[in-house]
């Protein structure tokens, strides 16, 4: 068979094969995207904004009272700054459910630093690609604890 024949099928699968691994690795900037809107809705006291990002948590009520006890506790007044994002989900082919460990801190404010987590489904597939959901959020943690 001529080359031509091959170029235009390989030229196909190469595109294929970049757009996947492209919606792929947008999946990580997807939850991290999420994770620091939820944290500055948190920061700027708003419980409502945080249950609409967090799925079915006002629906339950041990999350929903977190939420509001967050946004009481840990609100502050100046810019969310993410310092370290730690994903159980990040990178995974399958629909996965787990936790992202994020120290964060409002330096504008004697700069106090904040760990908590945060739990994730992510949900992948090569049609849909992949789909991040927020579930819930953990009260404040120790620097140094795992969630």
């Amino acid at each position: 068979m001529p080359r031509r024949v091959w170029i235009v099928p390989a030229v196909i699968v190469f595109l294929a094969v970049s757009v996947e691994l492209a919606r792929y690795l947008a999946a990580s900037g997807s939850e991290r995207s999420d994770v620091v809107a939820l944290l500055r809705d948190q920061a700027r006291g708003d419980a409502t904004a945080m249950l609409e990002r967090l799925g079915d948590c006002d629906e339950k009520p041990a999350c929903a009272a977190i939420v509001r006890r967050n946004a009481r506790a840990l609100r502050t007044d100046g810019n969310v700054r993410v310092l370290l994002m730690e994903s159980d989900t990040s990178y995974k082919l399958s629909t996965t459910s787990g936790l992202t460990r994020v120290a964060w801190s409002d330096l504008d404010k004697d700069g106090a630093t904040f760990v908590q987590c945060v739990a994730v489904r992510k949900s992948w597939s090569f049609i849909h690609g992949a789909r991040v959901q927020l579930r819930g959020i953990s009260p404040r943690i120790g620097n140094e604890a795992s969630c």
